[in-house]
C-alpha cells in the first residue's frame, strides 16, 4: 500500500509541474498577432 500512495503523489507532483509549467506559458509569454501575405501561383490554384 506504502508503495501506491509514493505512486499516486509521484504522478501528482508530476502534474503539477505540467500544470504550473503551462501556466506560467500563458502568464509570461505574449504573443503578438501579425499580419501574413504569401504569394500563390496561379499554377497552384487550378482546380481539376
Amino acid at each position: 500500500m506504502p508503495t501506491l500512495i509514493r505512486l499516486v503523489v509521484w504522478i501528482a507532483v508530476l502534474a503539477g509541474i505540467a500544470y504550473g509549467s503551462m501556466l506560467a506559458l500563458v502568464m509570461l509569454v505574449h504573443n503578438e498577432p501579425t499580419e501574413i501575405s504569401e504569394r500563390v501561383r496561379l499554377d497552384d490554384l487550378r482546380i481539376e
